[in-house]
């Protein structure tokens, strides 16, 4: 077990005498930080620190993260933040707090440090106040502005004005504080993730946290969907809820967490304040016709609803995919970026596309309700349009004419409309082409980002059945290796050294993503769970087991619908049906295979 954090002395109670702090004397370890808070508003101080062992070793800093074990005491969490970051790996050319102290006053110059403008990459935050002191908030906005001058390659960065807030109650100085965020920033070791900087790297994230909503909050994300008309737009604030929104001892709790254990956290805790934002709004009589800014209004005054143990609690309750998986997620989400256009220097764009109702035309649904499938899609093919590749009305009932405009597509939703007029379909990851691995077997392939859903008489999606149950697994997901648990003492840790590129392969060509929850990266207990999609000459399947949870002859003109292992779903519609119309979408803008 490696060990942490040596604290040879018990670090004595903050005291407000201690406060005023020479700026000249830069070691943390010998003097105490906070010349810049209103330690009037900081009424959750204790008068004691904590007693702590003199070794922390790893699996102790996280039960102490988790349990805000130094959260009351404003100097240990100085001190733990203070080893944490000088154990970041930087680049060698790291500006530090002789820079600082040699630039500001340049940069400043004469004007009054509380007017000088925010960079633009900031995109209209403000410097939140986090129980700072006046000197405080015109320290964060001299910080942030030196920050730009040291790193002209940042181009998006909104949540730095609250990081650097944060930090500041920490520092010894103001120029200690810019050392630490500079070593954040300028991390060289790929398998960490602080702070994105780019409009590329931050819209990508903000896609992954939309991905994760569809399907671990899906009441929040269904009522986002009905009182948005671009709900990726809702997303697009997921960290600025916790860095800038959640009040100062909710922010500080989630940055404990996030430095020991890494970004993951950030993802459950935002998916935690949607599903109690939820609770709330549906209690409330008269709704406010914003849902954007009642989610922010909701984060700001959380104390009068959860308190921060609650919402801690929630957040770890929620088991999501492991870190490799998120963070294949998000790979593909930014290569869908860069297929889309947008590159890391881009500022802001719009890149939240609809489905276009004026150009839409569907022989089974309304616009209103392919909005409402593409609200349920991966968040990297929402930015496209529909696109029809086959319908039975023009291209006949043959599952042979099927396959031949179906094939070198993916994904592709299926809808089919029967005699009894009930509307039912899949989403499927995978191209068709991929039934010929099997030779003349029959065999299964996909993903576990497929689905299956009925849209009349009733709406209900079906998802895999893993997301749902991952106790469903025989172990931890293979590709978990890692523990929750950073495997260097004191720094986020978020996959394991050895896996040196998750772009590619050695299954795929080098130009695809891995793909994102393949049956591969699971040990599952039963085949049953991964029969995704499967075709022939004679029929095609969706979602297997004892019963499929759709089955197609090879007329197109017969079908029938069971409860699959797969999906677990319902049946979708009648059990035994006739097919009116089949029609199978696919995406505009993504490169056919």
């Amino acid at each position: 077990m490696k060990t942490w954090l040596p604290l040879e002395d018990q670090i004595p109670p903050y005291s407000p005498q201690l406060s005023r702090i020479e700026t000249e004397q830069p070691a943390m370890s010998d003097t105490q930080c906070g010349q810049f808070v209103d330690w009037g508003k900081m009424t959750d101080l204790e008068k004691d620190s904590p007693v702590v062992p003199s070794i922390i070793d790893d699996n102790l800093l996280k039960q102490y993260a988790r349990q805000g074990y130094w959260a009351k005491s404003h100097s240990l969490r100085g001190k733990i933040y203070e080893q944490i970051i000088k154990a970041v790996s930087c680049r060698t050319v790291t500006p530090d707090a002789d820079v600082y102290k040699d630039i500001v006053g340049k940069i400043t110059g004469k004007r009054s440090p509380s007017t000088l403008p925010l960079p633009e990459f900031v995109d209209g935050s403000v410097v939140p106040n986090y129980c700072l002191n006046t000197n405080g908030t015109v320290a964060v906005r001299k910080i942030v502005v030196c920050i730009s001058n040291q790193f002209p390659d940042i181009s998006f960065c909104p949540v730095l004005p609250a990081i650097v807030a944060l930090l500041l109650h920490y520092s010894a100085d103001e120029a200690d504080c810019f050392e630490k965020v500079c070593r954040l920033l300028a991390c060289n070791d790929r398998t960490k993730h602080f702070i994105d900087q780019t409009f590329l790297a931050y819209e990508s994230s903000c896609m992954t946290f939309g991905d994760l909503a569809n399907k671990y909050c899906q009441g929040a994300h269904k009522l986002i969907v009905s009182a948005s008309e671009d709900v990726l737009e809702v997303y697009s604030d997921w960290l600025r809820w916790m860095f800038g929104d959640l009040p100062f001892n909710y922010a500080a709790r989630v940055l404990d967490i996030f430095f020991v254990e890494g970004f993951k956290v950030l993802y459950r805790v935002a998916l935690a304040l949607l599903k109690f934002f939820r609770k709330i709004r549906i209690r409330q009589p008269e709704k406010s016709a914003n849902i954007r800014t009642d989610i922010q209004n909701f984060v700001q005054s959380i104390a009068e609803h959860i308190p921060v143990e609650k919402l801690l609690d929630k957040a770890f309750s929620i088991r999501l995919f492991s870190r490799k998986e998120i963070r294949l997620l998000r790979d593909a989400n930014e290569k869908a970026l860069k297929q889309k256009g947008i590159t890391v220097n881009q500022k802001r764009h719009n890149v939240h596309l609809a489905v276009n109702a004026e150009n839409f035309k569907s022989n089974i649904v309304s616009a209103k309700e392919m909005r409402e499938i593409w609200s349920w899609i991966p968040e990297r093919f929402a930015l496209c349009q529909p696109m029809l590749i086959f319908t039975t009305l023009d291209h006949g009932y043959s599952l042979n004419r099927f396959y031949a405009h179906c094939e070198g597509y993916e994904p592709t939703i299926i809808l089919i409309k029967t005699t009894e007029a009930e509307v039912c379909g899949a989403y499927l990851t995978t191209d068709w082409r991929e039934r010929r691995r099997g030779g003349n077997k029959l065999s299964y392939f996909g993903t576990g980002e497929c689905f299956v859903f009925k849209l009349q008489p009733e709406m209900e999606r079906y998802e895999w059945v893993i997301i749902k149950h991952p106790e469903m697994e025989a172990s931890k997901s293979l590709l978990d290796a890692c523990p929750e648990s950073p495997q260097q003492p004191g720094i986020l840790n978020t996959e394991p050294p050895q896996e040196e590129s998750l772009l590619t392969s050695s299954e795929e060509p080098s130009d695809r993503l891995s793909p994102f929850l393949a049956t591969r990266h699971f040990n599952l207990t039963s085949k049953a769970t991964s029969m995704f999609m499967a075709g022939s000459a004679e029929y095609i399947i969706i979602g297997g087991g004892s019963y499929p949870a759709l089955y197609i002859d090879g007329n197109l003109n017969h079908g029938t619908t069971g409860r699959s292992s797969t999906f677990d779903n319902l049946p979708l519609c009648s059990e035994t049906f006739q097919i009116t119309v089949l029609e199978v979408w696919s995406f505009q803008d993504v490169m056919p295979n």
